[in-house]
């Protein structure tokens, strides 16, 4: 391509660089010039203009990106007219984007005015979505290049398609262990279904059976001889091992395993098998619970449409696999938050809502009156040289939580003086709790209402735990995943709960609605399907002071040591 400035007599047909504003109109970059648009720029005074020739040997952009798009254009996808060098591919129905990622990259490294940019490889796409893009970068291509793009795309298969989503009839198997709600299950198959009915499939069949592997293999084959393809498997427990229970299941109903685990996360504990050709089986991991998006939709949306999946396929999926903090790609074609019978949780976000540690607030409760001291108030007693309700908040500010909020009520001017001068300056929210005789729970709901919207859960701390470390709150905001099923994080030792608690805060409706002299723990029953038991390496958690025989004891042991 020649490419300069030009004297505008000698301008006709040439291309125009950069667009020139004429009176009232505009002559665009882009802009072939015509004998009469060269007597125009004459007339306007304009003597030189940067414009570019083709050479013999060029291809114009729009007549390349054309010409690529055509050969690069596979089953039910469409393309576009090229305008200014682009031509783009659109999917003509729902369907997963198949495309040939090393043929691609060919495509891409012939010339440097040559690119295509597509979706990632199987991908979900929507009717009418744009699935890739052809650019000319400058007005013209090498045309031997064009040629060359054009039969990488074209030669060996489509080189990029769509395989649309099939209308599937599925079939689910749950186990149950003793003492499982009925609720865990049917919110699972409510979720289930709502996947299945958001890609076009529906579930024909659910069974329960205990989590026995005879029990299981009889379920597979009622669902095969139904006809249902594929066959969703959710266990009780998690698979662990290729010999466990719905593993076993499935040799026992005559099929195979092809492959145990994955890449992705999360969606670590996938099972996959199969029956015979036309009847995959899929072991669901525990995120599957959610309707967020996890590695069981890549493999169910693949099969859907009809795809094999092999284990190689699984194997490769690890690069872009972290899925567990990218909250902008949700379940894709549903709305998960009208999901009737699914609960509803986030995965752990940043600060400004990109990827990042979850956001875990501290509250302290500090209002109690110390009824069972004696009338002395205990988070002000002495515990090795500082006011006991310090060293919680010391441990707080040494933890990672974002934020700490202290409840106070009873004796707050002293409570505050005493949080104040233990956290050094750092930055601490005080709540007036003015009700905090009728309870702890006043305490807790007046703490968790002035959290606000910018936190994904909360760290709930007693003010009398002076053995509280940093490390406890950071082993429970580690182990919290409510993707995973873990939106409460209660700590033990030895098997014994103890304090703090962390919480997801779609707990904090019901948070707000506890009464009496209690906490939320009567909560931790009512949810003990997301309950995590964290345990922790000394008694810390357990130690609270109520009575001045359990202080003497306190502070004889600090003294020791």
């Amino acid at each position: 391509m020649i490419f300069g400035e030009l004297n505008v007599g000698d301008a006709e047909g040439a291309i125009l660089a950069h667009s020139l504003k004429l009176g009232q109109g505009t002559f665009k970059k882009g802009r072939v010039l015509s004998a009469a648009d060269v007597r125009a720029l004459t007339a306007a005074g304009i003597a030189r203009v940067a414009a570019a020739r083709l050479e013999p040997s060029e291809t114009g952009e729009d007549a390349a990106a054309n010409r690529l798009a055509e050969a690069a254009c596979g089953p039910h996808l469409s393309r576009s007219a090229a305008f200014t060098g682009r031509a783009n591919l659109f999917a003509e129905t729902a369907g997963v984007l198949v495309l040939d990622r090393a043929r691609v990259d060919r495509f891409n490294l012939v010339d440097e005015a040559i690119t295509i940019a597509t979706l990632p490889p199987y991908e979900l796409v929507e009717p009418r979505q744009l699935a890739a893009t052809i650019k000319i970068i400058p007005f013209a291509a090498p045309t031997a290049a064009v040629e060359a793009c054009a039969a990488i795309a074209r030669d060996g298969g489509p080189m990029i398609r769509l395989a649309p989503l099939g209308a599937h009839s599925a079939g689910l198997v749950q186990t149950r262990l003793r003492g499982m709600k009925e609720s865990v299950l049917d919110s699972t198959a409510s979720t289930t279904r709502a996947r299945l009915e958001a890609l076009g499939s529906r579930l024909q069949r659910e069974i329960r059976c205990n989590h026995d592997a005879a029990e299981v293999a009889a379920a597979i084959a009622s669902l095969r001889a139904e006809g249902c393809a594929p066959i969703l498997l959710f266990g009780a427990s998690a698979v662990t091992d290729r010999h466990d229970v719905l593993p076993q299941a499935i040799e026992r109903a005559g099929g195979r395993v092809d492959h145990f685990g994955m890449p992705v996360d999360p969606g670590n504990l996938l099972l996959l098998g199969r029956l015979d050709a036309a009847t995959p089986v899929i072991g669901m991991p525990g995120c599957s619970r959610s309707p967020k998006l996890n590695g069981f939709d890549w493999v169910l949306q693949r099969l859907l449409a009809d795809l094999p999946v092999t284990r190689q396929d699984i194997m490769v999926m690890g690069a872009g696999g972290l899925l567990k903090e990218i909250p902008s790609r949700p379940l894709p074609r549903a709305d998960a938050s009208k999901e009737e019978g699914a609960a509803v949780v986030r995965a752990p976000v940043g600060r400004q809502g990109t990827r990042g540690a979850a956001r875990i607030a501290a509250l302290v409760l500090a209002a109690g009156r110390s009824t069972r001291m004696g009338g002395a108030n205990k988070l002000l007693a002495d515990i090795g040289g500082q006011p006991m309700v310090a060293h919680t908040i010391r441990a707080v500010l040494a933890s990672k939580a974002v934020s700490l909020t202290v409840v106070t009520g009873h004796m707050a001017a002293e409570v505050e003086r005493a949080a104040t001068a233990a956290a050094g300056g750092r930055n601490i929210r005080f709540v007036d709790n003015p009700d905090y005789a009728a309870g702890l729970s006043t305490s807790l709901a007046a703490g968790v209402v002035a959290l606000g919207e910018e936190v994904d859960g909360v760290v709930v701390c007693l003010g009398d735990m002076p053995r509280l470390g940093p490390g406890v709150i950071d082993r429970l905001i580690a182990a919290y995943d409510p993707v995973e099923g873990r939106a409460i994080c209660v700590p033990t030792y030895r098997g014994k709960r103890g304090n703090p608690v962390l919480w997801d805060r779609r707990f904090f409706p019901e948070m707000r609605e506890v009464a009496g002299d209690v906490g939320a723990r009567h909560l931790i029953g009512a949810h003990g399907d997301v309950v995590a038991e964290v345990e922790m390496a000394d008694d810390g958690v357990l130690i609270d002071i109520d009575t001045p025989q359990a202080l003497a004891e306190l502070t004889a042991s600090a003294r020791e040591a």
